[in-house]
């Protein structure tokens, strides 16, 4: 006769101790990302790392260029009164702050 662990609606079947464990290797075991190149690659020296002064200076002054255009339009200052160009500008110039901003060391 079968138990009810083992059988009957709702009742899952107990695991044993011989059964179930570890179906992928752990990184411990080495298995996985164990191989490693004979390739050499010497190290960036630390002049090339660091980014000029400028450049985050140039990084912020895109960022407040994008600001104060966006701010301009919709003050109706800039030539050609509030319009849509000038705010594709500010987004642009923004951006161009943020790609430069990946660029940075």
């Amino acid at each position: 006769m079968a138990t009810t662990a083992e059988k009957g609606p709702g009742r899952a079947k107990k695991k044993s101790s011989a059964s179930g464990g570890r179906t992928t290797a752990s990184a411990k075991s080495g298995a996985a990302g164990s191989i490693q190149s004979n390739r050499y690659t010497p190290p960036i020296a630390k002049s090339q790392k660091a980014s000029p002064k400028w450049f985050g200076i140039l990084i912020i002054a895109m960022f407040l260029l994008g600001v104060l255009i966006v701010i301009l339009n919709y003050a109706g200052i800039l030539p050609g009164g509030v319009n849509n160009l000038w705010l594709i500008g500010a987004i642009g110039a923004i951006f161009a702050g943020l790609l430069l901003a990946t660029r940075y060391h």
